[in-house]
């Protein structure tokens, strides 16, 4: 047991043996023990370095050991459900120097990756698709008369996603060689919830696998558990047979996030992902006032907004700490409504509930809710219902990379009819459009970014009529449209090439009478956002002044038609040329 993250490097002679799996599979068994603690202390020290996703990865030691011990990877498959407790298997695949690296710049991706490792069967940056991918591979391998194994492990917390069971519906149908491994440790990255996470704490508290079995083999799957998945006695074994039986099997392991170090096990959502450790003796830091995040006001302004209007609901898919709801799960926790990593669900259970009279509020990450899209068109958009949708870790999020970036929503939402969107620029303005969306009759949505704002002091919020930009100087030779957080870095470029800025606060509607009166005094027209260019708000603008027959010339700045790579936020803007000299030079460029 742990208690404290090494910031020295501990000595593991036997880890550093294994520079594949298959020198790990020459080792006897009886050494895997001592394996899994060098594993464990690996792991405790490269994250407090690095910072990243770090309980999960304590949870699953022993089971990575085992399966590269019993498969025959990279030729068997292993696909790894959102890849949170993937940094154990990379160590055992070739990058554990490498790990060192992980969620930086030009270094190892934090989540598996096809590109990265050829142990990498999967990439998966979002829940419950490992199923799903897994049996593809299983059936591919069929067609093509290949005998390798395929195995996919999922997390309780995953397992209540939708797509996991129509994946499970279909493997059944399929009769498929295909070893399904649930990691049950009551959490995903909050506390489960849900009847499926009650159902399995209460048949474990019970210890009834035979209660717990009925379910999957309702579903032509063969059961086998619950087995201990930090004890390789039971371990080895139980994946051993599960391995060497035809048809779909399905193994249901216990596990503690967190296993091994004491504050983790202790607080496994705290623990669910860390910064990097500091020194013990770092130089001393200047005082400064505690700033709130864009998340931290969402969740101050919408527990304001529920004390006076009883039409207040919120609802997310599994993200009440991200999304800062826990204020308000406790204070109004009869109007709180988690449902798990349910994003399709969340989206046509708002969709309910303001058919009858409510006011719902999904708070929802942008990168999840193009996984809604359907819900959001069909049962939410065709309605015109009342619904807000606050779109948190809107554009580029830094270390997560691309599987978490919010780069699309503008894109996928300003093509739907009677749709608001709004983009805040600061703290003040969040609380603004947000109470602006949330009296608009009819869906509207607030994006905004992860981490923190200029530090702009909140006061009571205003409704902004829709459509309604604030010119923030005047200027010669083009005009600044801003959208969005970048208002700090555009105010600096017009400033330095005496442009008019605009914070134009609505992609749509757009403000249309202020573009038109910009276009008869600047010649050139340039949007800049913290999203795609392509079908952005820089897009919405050039449709525009198509349609006006506007002759000016536009440039369009925002986040290029590639994948942005993980990095600090900082590094991937300027990386976009979305940084102040990034934006003045291309201004420059054009002039």
């Amino acid at each position: 047991m742990f208690y404290a993250i090494p910031e020295s490097r501990p000595e593991t002679p036997l880890l550093d043996q294994i520079n594949a799996p298959a020198d790990l599979r020459r080792l006897p068994i009886e050494q895997l023990p001592l394996l899994a603690e060098q594993l464990r202390a690996f792991l405790l020290y490269s994250v407090g370095q690095t910072g990243g996703h770090f309980g999960a990865g304590l949870g699953v030691i022993e089971l990575t050991i085992a399966l590269h011990y019993l498969l025959k990877t990279p030729d068997d498959h292993l696909v790894w459900d959102v890849g949170h407790q993937s940094y154990p298997h990379k160590i055992l695949t070739g990058r554990r120097q490498a790990l060192l690296s992980i969620r930086q710049k030009d270094g190892l991706a934090p989540f598996p990756r096809i590109s990265e490792s050829q142990y990498d069967d999967f990439g998966t940056g979002h829940s419950s698709t490992s199923i799903s991918a897994a049996l593809g591979m299983a059936l591919a391998d069929r067609l093509q008369g290949l005998k390798h194994k395929t195995v996919a492990v999922i997390g309780d917390g995953a397992m209540t996603a939708g797509m996991a069971f129509e994946a499970l519906n279909h493997a059944a149908h399929t009769h498929a060689n295909l070893l399904v491994i649930l990691n049950d440790n009551d959490m995903s990255i909050s506390h489960n919830e849900g009847g499926l996470a009650t159902y399995l704490a209460k048949n474990l508290k019970d210890k009834m696998g035979a209660t717990t079995a009925a379910l999957f083999e309702a579903l032509d799957f063969h059961y086998n558990g619950p087995v201990d998945g930090h004890d390789f006695n039971q371990l080895l074994p139980a994946l051993q047979r599960s391995l060497n039986s035809k048809g779909p099997q399905f193994l249901h392991i216990t596990t503690l996030k967190g296993k091994g170090f004491a504050p983790a096990e202790k607080d496994p959502v705290g623990y669910h992902a860390i910064t990097k450790i500091e020194p013990i003796n770092p130089p001393p830091a200047q005082p400064t006032l505690k700033q709130p995040s864009f998340a931290n006001i969402f969740g101050h302004w919408i527990c304001d907004l529920a004390e006076h209007d009883s039409r207040t609901v919120a609802i997310t898919p599994a993200m009440s700490e991200g999304s800062d709801l826990i204020e308000f799960s406790q204070r109004f926790s009869e109007r709180f409504f988690d449902v798990a990593i349910a994003e399709q669900h969340a989206v046509t259970l708002a969709a309910g509930m303001a058919c009858r009279q409510m006011k719902p509020v999904v708070a929802i990450y942008s990168t999840f809710l193009q996984r809604g899209y359907d819900q959001l068109i069909h049962d939410v958009a065709i309605q015109n219902l009342d619904i807000l949708f606050a779109l948190d870790r809107a554009g580029l999020v830094g270390e997560d990379g691309a599987t978490h970036s919010g780069c699309f929503d503008i894109s996928f939402l300003r093509c739907l009819p009677g749709m608001i969107i709004m983009t805040p620029a600061d703290e003040q303005e969040l609380c603004n459009l947000l109470q602006t969306g949330y009296d608009h009759q009819g869906p509207a949505a607030v994006r905004y970014p992860r981490g923190k704002g200029p530090g702009v002091s909140v006061k009571a919020a205003e409704i902004i009529p829709p459509g309604k930009a604030r010119l923030i100087r005047k200027g010669k030779q083009a005009a600044l449209l801003n959208f969005g957080p970048l208002l700090t870095e555009a105010r600096i470029a017009a400033e330095q090439l005496n442009l008019t800025l605009v914070d134009m606060r609505f992609v749509k509607p757009l403000d249309h009478q202020l573009i038109d009166q910009l276009v008869t005094t600047h010649p050139l027209l340039i949007t800049l956002e913290d999203h795609t260019v392509k079908g952005g708000a820089g897009a919405e603008v050039s449709e525009y002044l198509h349609t006006q027959r506007h002759s000016n010339q536009l440039l369009c700045l925002g986040i290029p038609d590639r994948w942005i790579e993980h990095a600090t936020r900082s590094e991937q803007l300027s990386e976009c040329g979305l940084d102040s000299q990034g934006i003045i030079d291309s201004i420059q460029n054009r002039l």
